[in-house]
């Protein structure tokens, strides 16, 4: 018979539950779950047994999963399961050779976030996420499962370091899902892109030259920075960051600086902005006239050093130029830094200002004493001087008179008797020398020097006196011309030996009679002291008397000697012979010069069709 007392104790609702549960979890459950590979089934957890967790999933063996499938990526337990708790598992494989089946607890919780991220997203969505770690070209975005974030998807501009993006959240756009390898590829950049596109168009319709906005410096280079104002980069140039000079943008801005800018400029079409800085206060070139009015005198700073010259700041934004011809009366500059330095303060007078292209011309010179002032009360004509042989010309010789002032020594004033064709024979660079001063310009800065005044004109009494007509004197052929030769009396003396006068036969050349080098003996024809000039002859030496008729020469045959003063040309010599020639009739005789001046008669030749005497 029943014992029906203990039918009531089981005849309750909580005893049908717990009947109910224990069907469900053992023999319905494994009536329902299907046991394949790569299936995510439920079990129960029955023990933990050192690192190992006992999970029963209905089968007819249980499967052991490892502990630190519970752990985070950082290591630590994020839930630790305790027997009795139900969990999702991945089942690996059925039943091994072993006869044990294969689990884990990981891997069907990523195949269920993987799943879950599918079902929720498609390409062309935006997700956020943390960034988690950086790898092998880019960031890994954890978004529910984790991302490929390339590095050049980071930004529109590569930043130098992606990992400084690691633990930031970001959002993103979906650029590519491959399912069968589980890949999400995603793009910041392409977001930004998408977003700035559409910022910009808003942006570009409410801009307007001469506002002033609100950016963000995003990049610095050379020539200035890029300002993200919001959908559109503008450049703030180097010259737009300050009315004073800016050498360096990263002296006036920093990478992330909020900056509010004026709107100096807008393209349209390029989508192209310029912005400014320095815009935003008053040009200080602004009544700069009555600043700094020009020949007044100031004090600056130099700032910048060229080879044409050096920029000296006035105040914040306003500097001029010194050119190099500007910084000394006297000394010979061939660079600005052998006069001032960087940062050298220095006294500037103002010359010139040019308001519309801003550039304010000074001199530093004007601000001392110009010596050539004094040039002329310290150097009066017929002074003597010594100086030093600066420089050599084909005309002349400069000679430093003091630092900065120099003279010219001409050629024709090296000498009063010697025909100096080159300043080189008489003067070599580096020589002192000490001459007269014959003229000062101070107009054109030009001393006129002198070293054959500091001796007397042998011409006035010396030569005259000591060379006479039908005197037999001794000389050195120096030099032939198809018109006679140079015979050289004493050092620094020569006369002229005509070819007619080489022989009392008629030569054609003077190579026939004498060369270069040769001692012979002359006589002396004529001694001219007003032209400096000595007329000699090889016939009759023995001779003493000087024929009153002397053979007049062509004057065209005669060579031109460098002169102090300039000289008529040779085609105005001409005419004004032919002139005199064509007044005076057919009798008119042909002047011949000689020696070693510049002119004066010597030698006259009968008129043309008449035949020399001998």
């Amino acid at each position: 018979m029943a014992n029906r007392t203990l039918l009531r104790q089981f005849d309750s609702d909580e005893t049908e539950r717990e009947i109910e549960e224990l069907f469900q979890e053992d023999w319905l459950r494994e009536e329902l779950q299907v046991f394949e590979s790569n299936k995510i089934v439920t079990g129960k957890v029955l023990d933990i047994r050192g690192d190992d967790v006992v999970i029963d999933i209905g089968y007819k063996s249980e499967g052991l999963i490892k502990l630190d499938e519970w752990r985070d990526e950082g290591g630590d337990l994020v839930a630790v399961p305790k027997p009795g708790d139900t969990v999702e598992v991945l089942l690996e494989t059925v039943e091994g050779e072993d006869g044990s089946i294969a689990l884990s607890y990981r891997k069907a919780k990523r195949q269920k976030e993987w799943e879950a991220i599918l079902s929720k997203h498609k390409e062309g969505d935006v997700v956020t996420g943390g960034v988690t770690k950086k790898i092998k070209g880019g960031l890994l975005v954890n978004i529910g499962v984790n991302v490929f974030l390339p590095a050049s998807q980071v930004d529109i501009r590569r930043p130098p370091d992606i990992g400084e993006y690691i633990g930031q959240t970001i959002q993103c756009m979906i650029l590519k899902i491959d399912e069968q390898r589980r890949n999400i590829v995603v793009s910041r950049r392409k977001l930004i892109e998408v977003m700035r596109e559409r910022m910009k168009k808003e942006l570009l319709s409410e801009l307007a030259i001469g506002q002033v906005r609100k950016g963000i410096v995003k990049n610095i280079a050379d020539f200035g920075a890029f300002v993200d104002l919001g959908g559109i980069d503008g450049l703030l140039h180097i010259t737009d960051m300050g009315w004073h000079r800016v050498t360096n943008p990263h002296d006036v801005v920093k990478i992330n600086q909020e900056l509010e800018v004026y709107i100096l400029g807008i393209d349209r079409e390029k989508e192209k902005i310029a912005l400014s800085l320095k815009h935003k206060t008053p040009s200080p070139w602004q009544n700069i006239e009555t600043k700094y009015p020009i020949g007044t005198k100031h004090t600056g700073e130099v700032v910048n050093i060229m080879p044409y010259g050096a920029f000296v700041k006035l105040e914040p934004g306003i500097e001029g130029l010194v050119h190099i011809s500007e910084m000394s009366w006297t000394k010979r500059i061939s660079h600005p830094n052998e006069v001032v330095s960087s940062g050298d303060k220095v006294e500037v007078q103002v010359l010139n200002i040019n308001h519309d292209k801003k550039e304010i011309s000074l001199g530093m010179k004007q601000c001392q004493q110009n010596p050539w002032d004094e040039v002329a009360k310290k150097y009066p004509p017929n002074t003597q001087i010594t100086g030093t042989v600066r420089n050599l010309t084909s005309y002349g010789a400069f000679i430093e008179i003091e630092e900065g002032i120099d003279g010219l020594l001409h050629v024709s004033d090296m000498s009063w008797v010697r025909k100096v064709s080159n300043p080189s024979e008489v003067v070599q660079k580096g020589q002192k020398v000490t001459c007269v001063v014959l003229s000062v310009d101070q107009e054109r800065k030009r001393v006129a020097l002198g070293l054959k005044q500091m001796a007397n004109d042998p011409w006035e009494g010396d030569i005259p006196g000591r060379y006479k007509p039908g005197q037999k004197v001794s000389g050195k052929v120096t030099k032939l011309t198809n018109f006679g030769v140079f015979v050289e009396l004493e050092q620094g003396l020569e006369g002229l030996l005509h070819i007619s006068e080489l022989s009392d036969d008629k030569i054609e050349s003077p190579e026939e009679v004498v060369k270069v080098g040769d001692e012979i003996e002359v006589k002396v024809l004529r001694v001219d002291a007003k032209d400096r000039k000595i007329g000699l002859s090889k016939r009759n030496v023995d001779d003493p008397t000087v024929p009153d008729d002397i053979p007049d020469h062509p004057l065209e045959d005669m060579p031109t000697e460098p002169a102090a003063k300039p000289a008529k040309s040779e085609k105005a010599d001409k005419g004004e012979k032919g002139e005199k020639a064509d007044k005076g009739g057919g009798d008119t005789k042909r002047e011949l010069r000689g020696g070693t001046g510049a002119g004066g008669l010597l030698i006259q030749m009968p008129p043309t069709g008449e035949e020399p005497a001998k």
